[in-house]
């Protein structure tokens, strides 16, 4: 990264250049290259959502989706159904996003994003590039809204409205930066949305802004730079939430969207100098015309703005509105009279005018219907007209895609989805061939590759969402195929089994045979689904039974009140792509299968062990009698043994490989590890012992230790810190010290390696590297990943037994912490295996995938999921 040269000018300031590097957002390669020193590691996969605001999204010509997922930029291709790059600038919350849309119509090459750390940041794409042109400084309170335009020598005009009850006009060009030109201030009023355009015939700015005052304000930009306050437009009665212009031939249309469920159409058009003065004909029934005059270099222009149409048909707050993107047709710039609209009321209508009358008419609706989800926040549609995308309250994306064969007819269609709150745990299945990971979003999500027909490359999505909780998830640890313990900020622990819709749905989407995923659970008591009574917390269980109609709902009659109402919302569905957002929220649930009580406070931590007989769990814990760990039978689900050692909350556990060792580390600072006792006729139960522990006075660690993790031969284990220290010890065995009388002890075998900063996850990759030496992977709390190659040596005190093998640039790193590393448990890409047509057997290639990769998966507070792939011959 480039160091930045600051330069201010007025109250603007212009970061000359802070690079970022990554392949052509508009390039169609099917594979997206990260590069350093070498290619070590490339992104795999990005799960993410669009930030909780309604200017948070938006399509440019060249149809890629830009999206404010936490403190970062996403740039989404719906075409590719994959994240191409995530920009990270931003420091708080990303409230709004901009593309600077050419005259031409061609792809844009400027993007403007605004966020709660009070700043807008211009970025540039040069060469496939982005690049952090231009910071806008000057607002007191999060920026909410924010649009551009070119205006002469390619400087972008850029007007924003931010909670300090301001709007600012910022001029950004290579010359001077970013200039604030004017500020506007709107008192104790909140302005919700600012749309840009040219006045018809000339280049002067105009500027609309809708707030909470009900008024639609025009602002024009005088030749001083200064705003100028043209017209205030009345109509509505309740807040405003969007505006927007387009430019039909010349002129203007402004579209203004309320709480009062209304949408506004005004025509804004030039006057010629008889017209400006005509009187008043009375005999003749015209719409109200609000004229102003316009001064641009001693000309006087007078335009006149009048209502066009009123758009009734929401049922709720109108949150968004969107004009169809102008097209080239034959040589000539052509603008459809189509408008998209956006309402908590969960659809979306697309409005125009009829052919023979020009009356505004609504030509199709799509939304939702069901759930217990808010509406949409916000709406776009895609250059050509063909998809449009809505983003929700939880963040979810909703797609539709016309159909091409069926006039009037739209389909809703594959997109990304992830958690909108902190991620806090994943874990791969045994197989490695699907993640589930829980979040602070009260989700259990599942994500896994999917081939469509249509193109060669997997693609990652989420194909079912087996927990909607109450509390905030916090922990997950997998127990078989398909059944899996969770725990929440409660302190009760649940287990869930996959379904039998999901299995086939699983075998469909994932191109896994049917027989062989049913081979692997008791296919025969499989309930179909799951279902949440109202006002429950636990999914129920849905039959096969539970499913067909009853003969009295048939014949109308019912027993009683609650005959009417279903108990059951789950209907089967056959899923051949990935579910939209209302089947995954509703139709995907997996069955609780038990609840486990015996902690005292919420949950904190989970493992299971290889064999998949035992699982552990901690909560938090302020005194030593909460901080004990629980173990517990995945046969019968009880509670096995508790083992008490810590004295503050158990932050991570991990059982060896072999599942002959426990590790458990606390914010306590210490290490405790636990040994399996042999099995006896008395005992048939898998229990445990105190095999040693660290104390006080031979902790290393100055600070809590957040993670720990087995190598994949059981003979070593690694720590990670606060103090920034990441260490490897080596549990001395019992028969080695059976005949001394001093207790075993946990040594480091390993010189400390500073990461420089605190260390919050930790893993060891399950296979080892050509020279015998173990890979390991280390998550920062600012965000990055380090790779690091370990080699045991008799004298580690040099620090030679460590080496730095790779890390995630700038675009591939987290925003916030790194909660949470896991490798695949299995060699190679997930669906690169299964990649030969017909099931045949890859050969060489599929050795050579093999041996050539690994796959990582890191789950972050930055709300997002990520899975690279990192390259074992390039290390």
């Amino acid at each position: 990264m480039c160091i930045s040269t600051l330069s201010t000018y007025g109250r603007g300031t212009f970061v000359r250049s802070v690079q970022f590097s990554y392949s052509s957002i508009y390039s169609n390669t099917t594979t997206t290259y990260f590069k350093m020193a070498a290619p070590v590691i490339e992104t795999c996969h990005v799960a993410c959502c669009a930030n909780r605001t309604p200017n948070v999204v938006s399509w440019g010509r060249g149809g890629i989706i830009a999206f404010g997922t936490c403190t970062s930029v996403a740039l989404y291709d719906p075409q590719e159904r994959r994240v191409v790059a995530v920009l990270n600038g931003h420091t708080g919350r990303v409230n709004t996003v901009q593309w600077v849309h050419r005259d031409d119509c061609a792809p844009e090459s400027h993007l403007v994003s605004g966020g709660s750390d009070n700043r807008l940041i211009v970025w540039e794409c040069r060469n496939g590039k982005f690049v952090q042109v231009a910071e806008c400084k000057g607002h007191t309170g999060p920026v909410c809204a924010v649009d551009a335009i070119y205006v002469e020598d390619s400087e972008i005009l850029v007007a924003s409205s931010a909670s300090d009850s301001t709007v600012r006009l910022w001029l950004c060009n290579q010359a001077v930066g970013a200039q604030c030109l004017h500020t506007v201030s709107f008192g104790s009023s909140f302005v919700m949305d600012v749309s840009l355009a040219l006045l018809p015939g000339s280049r002067v700015p105009i500027l609309a802004c809708g707030g909470d005052d009900a008024q639609v304000h025009l602002y024009v930009q005088s030749n001083g730079g200064q705003l100028h306050k043209a017209k205030s437009l009345q109509g509505h009665e309740d807040w405003i939430r969007g505006v927007a212009w387009a430019s039909l031939g010349g002129e203007l249309l402004l579209a203004s969207c309320s709480q009062d469920c209304l949408i506004r159409v005004w025509r804004l058009c030039a006057k010629s100098g008889t017209d400006a003065h005509i009187e008043d004909d009375h005999t003749t029934i015209r719409m109200k015309e609000d004229v102003f005059e316009v001064k641009e270099r001693d000309v006087s222009s007078v335009f006149a703005v009048s209502l066009e149409t009123v758009l009734a048909g929401h049922e709720h707050w109108v949150y968004g509105v969107h004009w169809q993107p102008a097209l080239y047709k034959g040589g000539e710039l052509q603008q459809p009279l189509g408008l998209l609209s956006a309402s908590m009321d969960k659809t979306m209508i697309i409005w125009a005018p009829e052919e023979g009358s020009g009356v505004w008419v609504e030509q199709v609706r799509v939304g939702e219907v069901g759930g217990n989800t808010l509406g949409f926040y916000g709406c776009q549609m895609s250059p050509d007209g063909s998809m449009i995308v809505a983003h929700a309250f939880h963040g979810a994306l909703h797609l539709w895609c016309k159909e091409q064969d069926k006039e009037g007819q739209w389909r809703p269609g594959v997109v990304i989805s992830g958690h909108f709150n902190a991620v806090q745990d994943l874990s791969w299945d045994p197989e490695g061939e699907f993640i589930l990971s829980v979040g602070s979003d009260q989700t259990t999500r599942l994500f896994t590759p999917w081939r469509n027909q249509d193109t060669r490359q997997a693609t990652w999505h989420e194909i079912s969402r087996p927990q909607i909780h109450g509390y905030d998830m916090q922990c997950l640890a997998t127990v078989g195929r398909f059944q899996f313990v969770s725990g929440a900020d409660e302190k009760v622990l649940r287990v869930f089994q996959a379904p039998r819709n999901f299995v086939e749905n699983f075998a469909n989407i994932s191109g896994t045979s049917r027989e062989k995923l049913f081979a692997s659970s008791d296919s025969a008591n499989l309930p179909e689904g799951a279902s949440t009574p109202a006002l429950g917390l636990s999914n129920k269980a849905v039959f096969q039974g539970d499913l067909a109609p009853k003969n009295k709902e048939e014949e109308g009659q019912f027993s009683s009140v609650s005959d009417q109402y279903q108990e059951s919302y789950f209907h089967p569905l056959i899923m051949t792509e990935p579910p939209p957002e209302d089947h995954l929220l509703q139709n995907t649930l997996w069955p609780e299968v038990q609840k486990l009580y015996g902690h005292g406070f919420e949950m904190f931590c989970l493992a299971s062990d290889s064999a998949r007989t035992v699982v552990a769990s901690a909560c938090k814990a302020s005194k030593a009698e909460h901080a004990a760990v629980l173990l517990w039978s995945t046969a019968s689900w009880r509670q096995l043994q508790t083992l008490p050692c810590h004295t503050l909350t158990v932050t991570q556990m991990a059982f060896s490989p072999d599942a002959q060792l426990l590790l458990a580390v606390s914010r306590d600072r210490t290490v405790s590890l636990w040994r399996r006792n042999p099995l006896t006729p008395n005992s048939p139960d898998p229990l445990f012992s105190l095999h040693a522990h660290t104390g006080k006075d031979t902790a290393i660690h100055s600070r809590i230790i957040w993670s720990c993790d087995w190598s994949p031969d059981s003979k070593y284990f690694v720590t990670s810190s606060r103090d920034k220290k990441v260490i490897v010890w080596a549990p001395h065995r019992l028969e080695e010290s059976r005949d001394s009388v001093l207790p075993p002890e946990i040594k480091p075998c390993s010189s400390i390696l500073d990461v420089g900063d605190s260390a919050t996850a930790v893993a060891f990759c399950p296979f080892l590297c050509s020279n015998n030496s173990y890979l390991l992977a280390v998550g920062l709390e600012c965000g990055r990943i380090l790779l690091y190659k370990w080699s045991p040596v008799r004298e580690p005190a040099g620090g030679h037994d460590w080496s730095s093998c790779g890390e995630t640039d700038i675009l591939q790193s987290h925003a916030l912490t790194v909660k949470r590393l896991r490798w695949r448990p299995r060699p190679g890409r997930v669906g690169h295996e299964n990649n030969r047509p017909g099931g045949q057997d890859g050969g060489e290639g599929e050795a050579e995938e093999k041996d050539s990769w690994v796959q990582l998966a890191s789950a972050s507070a930055d709300h997002s999921v990520k899975i690279f792939n990192v390259n074992r011959r390039a290390l």
